[in-house]
């Protein structure tokens, strides 16, 4: 059999076009085998092959230069080509499928299993009359509707619209059409209603061609179109951002659960949204406290939180004394305005446990438990084993487990074994973990049966105190933390107290624990936000010894070297510029009446008025021990905080920190130094260096080189599923960021009130960009009402730049100024408008909450906040405002979001 390839695609100087395949005629894969195809010119380049009759064939093109190195690979997977077996010759004519393109979006599984989701369609018996072959590759369509193809030649229908040939749904995203034709011809494709039984839309632009002239006269044609031109531009949509553990209905257990989403789903549905987004949800028992409220520091990567469980769905105690008070219970923690996290726990933990001891000897012989185990097992018998010596030695700190504290698999696999007489404690972990997998898949099976999209939220972190550092603590640096430099939200900065990853120890075997981990979440989830997705380009590390964000600096880094410093102006002086730099009038002026206590207890005189810190105070982490142990004992609480601030100044009163990997030669500025003491004793000249340097450094050093360590560290890991990925790019962004998340098809998020435009107070949803997300606010800050209340200046400023509105600022942030905000960000050009809940009831005054300062889910500034944050209303509440629900199904119509085929 005769195969001839044909593709127009215009290379530049020295580059050529090679088709690779996965038979051994077209390199087996391999990029150094593939075949180099011949140029005829005007872009158009061919190859001819015999190949043994074969009923499929997989295939991709790639650009190499002119000393035949691997430069491109067109996008997408390989191309699946099936072949007529009576066809003795083959025509494909084929287009390049660009990677820039922004609608390649629209085959992450949010669309293709969700969204646009088929019904599986028989596979078409091959028709010997045929000699034609379209195929349209077109994921976005509507549930009940098809695209057809008509044109110039009678089996095309001659442009008759009744008679236009419905094209073939299984293969889709691609659809064929096998014809008759016998000349050359024009043709269009168009979306065939099969509930109007006709068709509603024409795709735009000039006609297509087909040729079948030369070569295309005798064999059969395989002719392939990239995509469908709608006619009113690209798909958007709207959702809503809720954490679980806020989200409040009737029959909740005083807090959101897995199953009340079902509902959340239901209110999207009648509202037209179509995608629902929650934060982290893996399990946070680590002290089992209140701070456990935190859901980005999760004890495992791969379990989900036990607290989301919904006790009558896992099934009824015998003893209905104890069933019917834990009902009660929970009942009145679900009439609470907050979530009391510690007392839902104590009520949930006891009844797992009764109702294991209960069920166990069913539960150990169920084949869909036993299922479960086999596919998770090697994440889940770690976990199992961690939550149990939690427990037992009191403590998630693994370091403080004797024998255990170093992790054995051998060791762990023998504790957990089913004849050990302890079994039940770590079976019952089992068996929490296969109810939450059980209900929260229902739960995903459920929104892609709605076309309601799930989006989850990955942690850039790990905790410290996790199985998974626990397992494989050489993926991680643990004399490190990971945080953010400061900004008008966090001015010390951000400890987040994570240990940052060992980026070279995973690449070793290919990121398998990204895989692993995304792959778990893809099981729920259909599209997925990175939580700070600059930390893949470079992360905020922070030293053990630091307890402050400002400490910190960005790892990978270049730092300056000592020549580099000399050569641009700077007199280094090590002592000077790295060491604490301490005079008594700073003394003064930080701890006033406290002055000389602090001089006796903390610090040493040196020459002249020059102070040095104690080597029992000299690091933030030993002051922060010190006055730990003296707090709780001490009324004067305000007072000693004052002074623990105070002698963090001192200590972080440097200009300089210096690179471990180059002591004594290489030094990296210290954020945020131009506000230091030190900056500020230096003459204006030596300030004048610095701040070039400094400039230098952080805005334009470190560019190229933090762009090649996220295109090494990225591709590889949203590779490893299918969903559709959202990168949260807020903070100090570096200018190599936005051009290597269009390159990777990665969403981008835009928050008004944090805008990436320097010198700009707010940004415009006008100014997005298609890839992206738009939102108003999100749980790290105020919501739109909040936020209006809490600077008079800013929102007079926003009410008339932004809104457009003149005249008296409202005090407060009335519903119709809230709506115009909406209405902004639905019209976006974003492919995506995300509303906190709260944000989308504040347009109507009887739903909103009564308290604009209540809705507020996270304060960043504050790293022991306590996540319990409960929407006011609940669900059943929402569902039954029809009126509001009708308003808002309807702006959102109105901005064209949502729309299948947009014709």
């Amino acid at each position: 059999m005769k195969i001839k390839f044909n593709i127009n695609y215009h290379t530049v100087w020295g580059q050529n076009l090679y088709i690779c395949g996965t038979s051994d005629l077209l390199g087996s894969i391999n990029p150094s085998n593939a075949l180099l195809m011949k140029s005829s010119g005007q872009g158009n380049w061919q190859l001819e092959i015999d190949l043994p009759k074969s009923s499929s064939l997989h295939y991709k093109y790639l650009l190499k230069d002119e000393r035949g190195e691997e430069q491109l690979w067109e996008w997408g997977d390989m191309r699946r080509l099936s072949i007529p077996n009576t066809a003795a010759t083959v025509v494909v004519e084929d287009a390049w499928r660009p990677e820039h393109d922004v609608e390649n979006v629209l085959f992450t599984q949010a669309f293709t299993e969700n969204l646009f989701k088929r019904s599986k369609a028989a596979v078409p018996k091959e028709t010997t009359r045929a000699n034609t072959r379209l195929r349209l590759i077109a994921p976005r369509i509507g549930k009940n509707q098809s695209f057809c193809v008509t044109g110039s030649a009678p089996s095309l229908g001659n442009w008759d619209p009744a008679r236009a040939v419905i094209m073939d749904e299984s293969a889709y995203p691609v659809w064929r059409a096998d014809i008759q034709i016998e000349d050359s011809c024009e043709y269009k494709y168009a979306i065939f209603d099969h509930d109007k039984q006709g068709i509603i839309a024409w795709e735009s632009g000039e006609n297509r061609y087909l040729s079948r002239s030369g070569d295309n006269k005798v064999g059969f044609v395989i002719k392939t179109d990239n995509k469908f031109r709608y006619p009113l531009g690209l798909w958007k949509g709207a959702g809503v951002a809720v954490p679980v553990f806020s989200i409040k209905t009737t029959t909740s257990c005083g807090i959101g659960e897995f199953m009340d989403i079902k509902k959340l789903i239901d209110w999207a549905v009648q509202t037209r949204l179509k995608l629902v987004q929650i934060l982290p949800i893996n399990d946070t028992v680590a002290t089992q406290s209140w701070t456990d409220s935190y859901p980005y520091a999760a004890i495992s990567v791969f379990a989900l939180h036990p607290i989301y469980l919904h006790l009558p769905k896992m099934g009824t105690l015998k003893d209905k004394k104890t069933m019917q008070e834990v009902l009660a219970k929970g009942a009145e923690l679900n009439a609470l305005p907050q979530i009391d996290y510690e007392a839902v726990m104590k009520l949930k933990s006891p009844f797992y446990k009764k109702l294991y001891d209960q069920q166990k000897a069913q539960f150990l012989k169920d084949e869909g438990f036993k299922l479960f185990f086999e596919e998770n097992k090697s994440w889940l018998v770690p976990y199992a084993a961690f939550s149990r010596l939690r427990d037992q030695f009191g403590t998630p700190d693994f370091t403080q487990w004797a024998q255990y504290s170093t992790y054995h698999k051998d060791i762990i696999e023998d504790l957990v074994d089913p004849k050990q007489p302890d079994y039940d404690h770590y079976a019952v972990h089992y068996f929490i973990q296969y109810h939450l997998h059980l209900q929260m898949k229902e739960v995903a099976d459920y929104a892609r049966e709605k076309g309601v999209v799930l989006k989850g939220d990955i942690p850039i972190g790990i905790y410290r105190n996790s199985a998974d550092a626990w397992v494989e603590p050489g993926l991680y640096h643990m004399d490190k933390q990971a945080g953010a430099p400061p900004d008008g939200y966090a001015i010390s900065g951000q400890n987040w107290g994570f240990p940052t990853y060992n980026w070279e120890e995973m690449a070793k075997d290919g990121y398998s624990w990204w895989r692993r981990r995304l792959s778990k979440m893809a099981a729920y989830f259909d599209a997925y936000r990175i939580d700070h997705i600059l930390g893949f380009f470079r992360i905020w590390e922070i030293p053990w010894h630091s307890v402050e964000g400002l400490m910190g600096k960005f790892n990978p880094a270049i730092p300056m070297f000592v020549d580099e410093l000399k050569e641009k102006g700077l007199h280094f002086d090590h002592d000077r510029f790295c060491k604490p730099y301490i005079r008594g009038y700073m003394i003064d002026e930080l701890f006033g009446a406290d002055a000389a206590w602090v001089k006796e207890h903390f610090l040493y005189q040196g020459e002249a008025d020059f102070y040095h810190m104690k080597e029992a105070f000299d690091t933030q982490r030993k002051v922060e021990a010190h006055f730990a142990s003296l707090l709780p004992v001490n009324d004067d609480k305000e007072r000693l905080l004052k002074i623990k601030q105070g002698l963090f100044t001192l200590i972080g009163n440097v200009l300089m920190l210096e690179d471990e990997h180059n002591e004594g030669r290489g030094y990296h500025p210290k954020i945020a130094l131009h506000s230091t003491y030190s900056f500020k004793e230096l003459d204006p000249a030596a300030q004048y260096v610095l701040d070039k340097i400094y400039i230098h450094y952080f805005y334009q050093r470190q560019e190229d080189f933090w762009r090649e360590k996220a295109m090494i560290k990225l591709p590889a890991i949203i590779n490893a599923t299918n969903m559709l990925v959202c990168g949260e790019d807020l903070g100090m962004v570096p200018d190599c960021v936005p051009g290597v998340m269009d390159e990777l098809g990665l969403l981008n998020l835009e928050i008004q009130r944090m805008p990436k435009k320097t010198n700009t107070e707010f940004s415009h949803p006008v100014e997005s960009k298609y890839l992206s997300v738009v939102s108003p606010s999100c749980h790290d800050m105020s919501t739109i009402r909040g936020w209006w209340e809490e600077n008079a200046e800013s929102t007079r400023r926003f009410y008339s730049t932004i809104l457009g509105q003149f005249g008296e600022v409202p005090v407060a942030c009335e519903p119709w100024v809230s709506r115009e905000v909406i209405v902004q960000h639905l019209q976006a050009p974003a492919m995506w408008a995300i509303f906190p809940i709260q944000d989308l009831v504040a347009i109507d005054a009887s739903l909103r909450h009564p308290d604009a300062q209540a809705e507020q889910i996270n304060v960043p500034s504050n790293p022991k906040h306590y996540w319990r944050f409960r929407f006011h209303l609940s669900i059943e509440d929402l569902l039954a405002a029809h009126d509001f629900n009708a308003r808002l199904g309807d702006l959102v119509t109105r901005s064209g979001r949502g729309d299948e085929h947009a014709p």
